[in-house]
């Protein structure tokens, strides 16, 4: 059973964009729709090359007016830098504030309640501790995020009243739904946002006119040219490590991703999981067998 708790994520840092053109500022940039963006909702989106290859995701925060990017920490300094390119004579800044604010996210049953919040639906945002918390816009499933002042992050913890998980359960809880982290799971400069779930999880928006990477978005999505897709695997026998081939038949079909325990996530062909339905054969990872696992909310479409 999932436990219920929450968990301090230490890995994301906190970057603010704030100015009077900060939304259109972001809007040219991003495949998801800015203006969408409101004290009482939180959208999902990406940072693509000119070419439609991942480069950043984030959650996109309204705190006060001023917009708060909830992203990797590790690659934060890339993706401040990246947008600061684009500013050119915008009335923009572009700030770090990972030193004062934290992020979490809140887990299990009865939690969103806990933060103010009904589970449902995904994106709802609402202040919580001189911060925001949100159901995250990607699944419901998923929980509750929150943006906190770092200083207070602690108390306003504990005083949910929940027990403090580790960032285990969170990722089991995430490779289970199917859900990509970040760079973990997708290849910087090369993987396609619809081979790793981003329409069916809020993550583009198709109404909201031109974005960098937009063509190759857009003909993915028209011409169904979809060929892999990130999705759940139990695993039988030990985890393998990230970018461990996923073999069947003796051809390479995909490669895994990040795992926790007995499950992990995988890029694999849509054509092998055709052919392996109902036979005896199993997909392999150096020495674990591989089950995967659609996701309720994906919907599979192979390439002509």
């Amino acid at each position: 059973m999932m436990k219920t708790g929450f968990i301090r994520l230490e890995s994301r840092g906190v970057i603010e964009i704030a100015g009077e053109d900060a939304r259109e500022f972001l809007q040219g940039l991003i495949s998801n729709d800015v203006f969408k963006v409101a004290a009482d909702r939180v959208v999902y989106a990406a940072f693509l090359t000119a070419q439609g290859k991942y480069l950043h995701d984030f959650f996109i925060v309204d705190r006060a007016g001023a917009l708060l990017l909830d992203c990797e920490k590790e690659r934060l300094a890339d993706l401040k830098r990246r947008l600061g390119m684009y500013k050119l004579r915008s009335k923009v800044t572009l700030a770090d504030r990972t030193e004062e604010l934290a992020v979490a996210a809140v887990i299990g049953d009865g939690g969103a309640e806990r933060v103010g919040l009904a589970p449902e639906p995904a994106g709802a945002a609402a202040p919580f501790a001189n911060g925001v918390a949100y159901v995250d816009p990607r699944l419901a499933a998923m929980g509750v995020r929150m943006v906190l002042p770092r200083d207070g992050a602690p108390a306003a913890l504990d005083g949910t009243g929940l027990a403090a998980l580790g960032q285990a359960d969170y990722d089991r809880l995430r490779i289970r739904l199917g859900l990509p982290d970040g760079s973990r799971d997708m290849d910087v400069e090369k993987a396609i946002l619809l081979e790793n779930g981003f329409d069916e999880l809020h993550g583009v928006d198709w109404e909201k006119g031109c974005f960098l990477g937009q063509e190759l978005t857009a003909r993915t999505k028209y011409r169904g040219l979809i060929k892999k897709r990130l999705m759940p695997v139990d695993v039988d026998g030990p985890l393998p490590a990230p970018g461990t081939p996923v073999m069947f038949e003796g051809k390479e079909i995909g490669e895994v991703r990040s795992g926790a325990g007995d499950v992990a996530v995988a890029l694999i062909r849509l054509a092998a999981l055709e052919q392996v339905s109902g036979a005896d054969a199993a997909f392999t990872a150096g020495e674990a067998r591989l089950n995967p696992v659609k996701p309720t909310w994906a919907v599979f479409q192979t390439a002509d």
